[in-house]
């Protein structure tokens, strides 16, 4: 799970709590319009039927918005507690022989619809619950005082506590989502890095050329890069010399390069760069810098007399055309392989190839 899902998580948590609300909200009200106390008081009170309307329209308008992000909860809250505070004075003064009892029993009932749907939601439940405590100490005019500052402090503490672990909670989880997330960019990272050289592998080369393609206009151009009569190398150096050869081919490559240049390790002792928004003549440019960065190294390969006795590289590039990677990586081969039969240490690109020479079959180690 990513940040942005948690936060997507959250958010479709409130919108159940403010739906939830809403509905109890509506049960209550209409439970209230039913003359509970004596079948002849009139039951159909006003503020009872803007409530259960009220609750009824913003409810269905979350069904039709399932995605709406306006904080609807909290301005829901505070109108919904007021309406319940005018309901409460009104019902008050509507029969003559209500007492503190009356006033004791509706805070109760606005407590219970808050506990419910916005336990999770402090300022919420302060704002629902803050007009009908006013209404009910004015009422009340100090004669029920201490059990009704006991019923409003009770519930107010345990939610304020309960409030402050979630909040913990809430923190705790963020930073281990964040962290986890870094370790996966992390080991996704390395799972695109050749661990020998640390340049890319084909995974993250295919990583970056969808973005390279998608993202950058202009000519890109593959280089294709293989080093000359290494596995002759490795035979009489052994494999260990040979690893050692390969790291510091890798830096030189990725040195004599640009830092928007994308370096792979594609085979053995194969490597591709590819060149973004170039020209072919900047290409070649950089493609024969990179050659001479391999020889400047004086890495000692006396078993390859007949080109240096030191290692080189032979290379073959070739333009992407019409964001075909895949054909260009062909194309540079082809050039490739005609550059190591030419004798090696050399770039050839793949417009200056004979015909004859675009059709062959194998390779030259």
């Amino acid at each position: 799970m990513k940040l942005q899902s948690y936060e997507e998580l959250k958010h479709s948590k409130y919108r159940l709590s403010l739906m939830l609300f809403l509905l109890l909200n509506v049960a209550v009200s209409v439970f209230s319009l039913i003359p509970f106390f004596n079948k002849s008081e009139q039951g159909y009170v006003l503020p009872a039927m803007i409530i259960a309307v009220f609750s009824l329209f913003v409810l269905i308008g979350c069904f039709k918005k399932p995605k709406l992000k306006l904080p609807l909860l909290y301005p829901v809250a505070l109108i919904e507690g007021a309406l319940w505070a005018w309901h409460i004075d009104y019902r008050y003064h509507l029969v003559f022989y209500f007492d503190g009892g009356f006033l004791l029993v509706s805070l109760i009932s606005v407590f219970f619809v808050s506990a419910i749907a916005l336990s999770d939601y402090l300022l919420a439940f302060c704002l629902h619950i803050a007009p009908p405590v006013v209404t009910v100490l004015l009422l009340d005019q100090g004669q029920h005082l201490a059990t009704i500052l006991f019923a409003i402090a009770l519930p107010l503490i345990g939610f304020s506590l309960q409030h402050l672990m979630r909040r913990r909670v809430d923190n705790f989880t963020r930073r281990l989502l964040s962290q986890l997330y870094e370790e996966r960019e992390t080991f996704s990272d390395l799972s695109m890095l050749d661990p020998l050289t640390g340049l890319y592998n084909r995974r993250g080369l295919k990583n970056r050329l969808e973005n390279i393609l998608e993202n950058h206009a202009g000519s890109h151009f593959v280089l294709l890069l293989d080093i000359d009569h290494f596995k002759a190398y490795n035979d009489n150096y052994g494999h260990a010399m040979g690893d050692q050869a390969l790291a510091r081919v890798s830096v030189a490559i990725r040195d004599a390069v640009r830092s928007r240049d994308v370096v792979t390790r594609y085979g053995g002792e194969e490597f591709l760069v590819l060149m973004t928004n170039v020209n072919a003549s900047i290409a070649m440019k950089l493609a024969e810098r990179i050659r001479q960065y391999v020889v400047d190294l004086e890495i000692p390969h006396r078993f390859n007399e007949k080109v240096s006795t030191h290692v080189t590289i032979s290379a073959g590039i070739a333009p992407i055309f019409d964001d075909d990677f895949d054909q260009a990586v062909a194309n540079a081969d082809r050039a490739l392989y005609v550059a190591k039969n030419q004798g090696r240490n050399t770039i050839l690109a793949w417009e200056d190839l004979p015909k004859a020479s675009l059709k062959h079959s194998g390779d030259v180690i």
